[in-house]
């Protein structure tokens, strides 16, 4: 299984677009320099009023298919 880790900052009314329907995935830099792609819908445990913040390791499988997020900080 890979890991990613990234550093999200997503204003609250930037990720009201997934409740709208008109964002499905969030496209990210890695704190290593690389871009990932996962579906928008697994940060909602971790939505707030202010929005998203933080750091978070994203898990894939061997075919580099979305397993799970977990946030670091």
């Amino acid at each position: 299984m890979s890991t990613i880790t990234v550093e999200l900052t997503i204003p609250a009314d930037e990720f009201l677009a997934l409740y709208r329907g008109t964002a499905r995935d969030v496209v990210a830099t890695s704190i290593d320099g690389r871009t990932v792609r996962f579906p928008a819908k697994c940060l909602q445990p971790y939505v707030t009023k202010a929005g998203i913040h933080g750091r978070f390791m994203i898990e894939f499988d061997e075919n580099f298919k979305f397993k799970k997020i977990t946030q670091l900080s």
